[in-house]
């Protein structure tokens, strides 16, 4: 009897280790991602409440936090939050043209602008850079922003501020794409200073400044 129960204990014994070695790296595993995700969301709720948050709308295109990592889109994160109300504004009310965003502007109250506009100015940027960097094009863009004299509106280190973007780290596609539009005439400054300057541009102006911004680090909004 004694030996039948000490043959049971041993399979049992055995049984368990071995669905303690099939099991246990799937369990661990489980609970590994089970922790990230609660670290996730105890992140996620700090940083703006619980979900749904307002800005997951924008995530699609600008990215978790603001960040974009398409680079048709522009980061959001550290631009200055009376700077995002006023292109919200002039979305809505058909000043800047984009059918997504004006339909997107639209259904926004004044309350929730605000909230957005102070999320992403809170939010620290990442600049998105190029796949390679050319220091003599970089040399280049930086000759002509000294040039047109940028920084008098954008900041000493180009981090933007009330009025004016954030130009340092945004994508060169997307920065490349609105010189040429405000060159067009395709995108209007309300002062149209912008629209002045971009006329002066060359393609390879354009190029060379692109270049240059997509690769200087930026703090964010109004940073000294």
């Amino acid at each position: 009897m004694k030996r039948a129960i000490k043959g049971s204990l041993v399979l049992i014994t055995a049984g368990i280790v071995a669905a303690g070695a099939w099991y246990g790296p799937q369990l661990w595993a489980g609970y590994q991602f089970m922790k990230a995700v609660d670290q996730q969301t105890t992140e996620y709720r700090a940083n703006g409440g619980p979900w749904p948050q307002l800005q997951d709308t924008c995530v699609l295109c600008h990215g978790e936090n603001g960040r974009a990592r398409n680079a048709l889109y522009p980061e959001l994160a550290g631009l200055s939050s009376s700077y995002i109300e006023e292109q919200l504004q002039a979305f809505a009310e058909g000043r800047r043209k984009s059918p997504p965003m004006k339909s997107i502007s639209l259904r926004l109250n004044d309350q929730q602008i605000q909230m957005l506009a102070a999320y992403y100015e809170d939010q620290a940027p990442q600049p998105t850079g190029s796949v390679t960097t050319n220091a003599v094009l970089s040399d280049q863009g930086q000759q002509a922003i000294n040039d047109m004299g940028c920084t008098s509106c954008h900041g000493v280190q180009l981090d933007g501020g009330p009025a004016a973007p954030r130009l340092a780290g945004q994508s060169e596609i997307y920065m490349a794409e609105q010189l040429k539009a405000f060159r067009d005439g395709d995108r209007e400054d309300p002062g149209q200073s912008m629209n002045a300057i971009a006329r002066q541009l060359s393609e390879a102006d354009i190029k060379a400044v692109a270049h240059y911004l997509a690769n200087k680090q930026s703090r964010g909004a109004g940073a000294p």
